[in-house]
């Protein structure tokens, strides 16, 4: 996910002190910054992120559910490495996402911070995402795309990759046998499935492992983060194709996403909710009319098609 900042200060009508010629913009940023919010602190929050997913990928190998999370570790400290599998896929999926944002940005002298990732409880997955900070307004319409549709289309190939790994490993089972959390089929993960494991009787289920999972939560992360609104990836990169009729599709998807939450995951009015307060809206760019030309429509329209893919309007059904 990512998230623009702008700070004080900043705006185009102020006056901005002049650089030397051998600095650029996003080095006498980060000059200006103290080192442990520009450097530590993200290096800190990845290392803590590291070790909770770890942690839930470890605690996905738990067959006891009278144990928690805590006695699961303490009770046995080296069961912590049986979460590698889970983790390296899932951070894979997630680092290259976040870089997607953090090159592109560096290559539009947009001065960025480091990927700041958000540690989380090990009962599912160990971490709430990453957000990156921009500390300047856009440019122009390119700059938006561009950084805008970079991640998802970035984490997109690895996840891609680690779910037809990740298949190849699953196990299939008799449906009735089956039970817990099951997870939403996306389009997407329909035809890998067909394509690796070939047809299923509609008396089997698929047990992913680890690595399928993780590239299923990564997936769905990509889904969530193309949702055309505010300042989503997805909000970005329609806001980029569409101009101010961006937020005419947002307004739109509201009640959709609503009538989801209704008929299936609850989850979708916490969606709706955080949509209200970050704004359905984008902010307008500095430059709104540079034509993005044909190569970024055409990269437009394939983000849109990943987001049909890989979206699932009930990802999470309890049986």
């Amino acid at each position: 996910m990512q998230r623009d900042e702008l700070d004080e200060g900043r705006s185009p009508g102020n006056l901005i002190p002049a650089l030397p010629d051998d600095c650029s913009e996003e080095d006498a940023d980060e000059e200006r910054r103290p080192i442990f919010s520009s450097q530590i602190l993200p290096g800190l929050l990845f290392l803590l992120t590291v070790f909770t997913v770890l942690w839930a990928g470890a605690y996905q190998t738990n067959t006891n559910p009278l144990v928690g999370p805590w006695n699961f570790l303490a009770g046995e400290p080296a069961v912590l490495w049986k979460g590698i599998p889970f983790a390296a896929t899932l951070l894979g999926i997630l680092v290259t996402h976040e870089l997607g944002h953090y090159v592109l940005s560096r290559m539009h002298g947009v001065p960025t911070s480091l990927p700041l990732f958000v540690p989380g409880l090990p009962h599912f997955v160990g971490t709430f995402g990453a957000i990156i900070r921009m500390r300047a307004p856009l440019t122009d319409r390119r700059a938006l795309f561009d950084i805008g549709v970079a991640g998802p289309i970035a984490g997109f190939v690895v996840a891609v990759v680690a779910l037809v790994i990740g298949l190849r490993w699953s196990t299939v089972v008799p449906i009735q046998t089956s039970y817990g959390l099951h997870l939403g089929e996306p389009l997407l993960l329909q035809f890998l499935s067909w394509l690796v494991l070939g047809p299923l009787s509609p008396t089997a289920d698929v047990v992913l492992h680890p690595i399928g999972f993780a590239a299923w939560f990564g997936l769905f992360i990509t889904s969530l983060n193309l949702l055309p609104i505010g300042q989503l990836d997805g909000g970005h990169v329609a806001y980029a194709l569409w101009g101010p009729r961006q937020r005419s599709v947002a307004v739109a998807l509201v009640p959709i996403l609503m009538l989801f939450g209704w008929l299936g995951w609850k989850g979708w009015f916490l969606w709706v909710g955080l949509a209200g307060m970050m704004g359905l809206a984008h902010p307008p760019v500095v430059n709104p009319d540079r034509e993005l030309g044909g190569t970024r429509l055409l990269i437009g329209w394939m983000a849109l098609a990943i987001f049909a893919l890989t979206f699932s309007w009930e990802p999470f059904v309890l049986r």
